[in-house]
């Protein structure tokens, strides 16, 4: 190998946050091509993991070092949402399951790479591209740190939100109601800016619901004249109770 090759291998490395994927379109913004890429595999200095996606020969990548390349070398704006970023800031570390969820939210129209796709790692991932925000709403949105990198994941106000869209057919009230209960420190000004530009109905009046049931103090903070909760009623469960103030059918077991 060259010096050359040898310089840029060893820049790589260094700068090659540990357990993550780089892709390949990231290595030719390094400088290195197909060409290099072919022999640093041969030497088993890197692994390929899927078509243009790589990992440090040994590396265990996980699921959040797979989606710190969808963000940081690909602007993806696919991000941890919903229930799982309720989980990564301690909301709901006391509810465990038997099989590990991971939902991931990001723009409806967005493509996401077919090496990411074609692999669980390890978790099952629920992915939902939606317009449940507007598409210019950068409101909710914070840091989480592991290790050697970080990711851009929804903040507790919009993971809220998130989960409500989920439910009842990915989570259910009861484990929702369970959670929303913690959410005690909300910030009243994310969250009205939140529903503003939420265009769910039905996320709106669950989230209300929620907040209104476990009587957290942020609700008396928020101006629901300016936020659109559509008309009529909502079923959302089925034989449920309708509840009088936000006209959606709830279990009459969270009541």
């Amino acid at each position: 190998m060259s010096p050359e090759n040898k310089t840029k291998l060893n820049r790589i490395i260094q700068e090659w946050p540990r357990g993550t994927v780089c892709t390949a379109a990231y290595l030719a913004t390094r400088g290195i091509g197909y060409d290099l890429i072919y022999k640093y595999k041969k030497s088993h200095w890197i692994q390929q993991i899927g078509r243009g996606a790589y990992a440090l020969y040994g590396d265990k990548v996980s699921w959040t070092g797979v989606l710190y390349a969808l963000q940081k070398q690909l602007d993806l704006t696919v991000h941890p949402g919903g229930k799982t970023a309720l989980e990564m800031k301690g909301f709901s570390h006391f509810l465990s399951e038997s099989t590990k969820k991971v939902f991931l939210f990001g723009l409806r129209g967005e493509k996401l790479p077919d090496w990411f796709k074609q692999n669980t790692w390890r978790v099952e991932i629920i992915y939902k591209p939606t317009n449940l925000f507007s598409a210019d709403c950068s409101e909710g949105f914070s840091e989480y740190r592991e290790k050697e990198f970080s990711l851009r994941i929804s903040s507790p106000e919009r993971a809220a939100m998130e989960m409500m869209y989920h439910i009842p057919n990915e989570v259910s009230f009861e484990e929702a109601s369970l959670i929303a209960e913690n959410l005690i420190s909300l910030r009243p000004v994310v969250v009205q800016a939140l529903l503003e530009c939420c265009n769910s109905v039905k996320v709106k009046r669950l989230f209300m619901y929620m907040a209104d049931k476990h009587k957290h103090p942020w609700v008396q903070k928020l101006v629901l004249s300016k936020i659109d909760f559509g008309t009529g009623k909502r079923m959302i469960a089925k034989d449920g109770v309708l509840d009088g103030k936000y006209h959606i059918t709830v279990p009459k077991t969270i009541i």
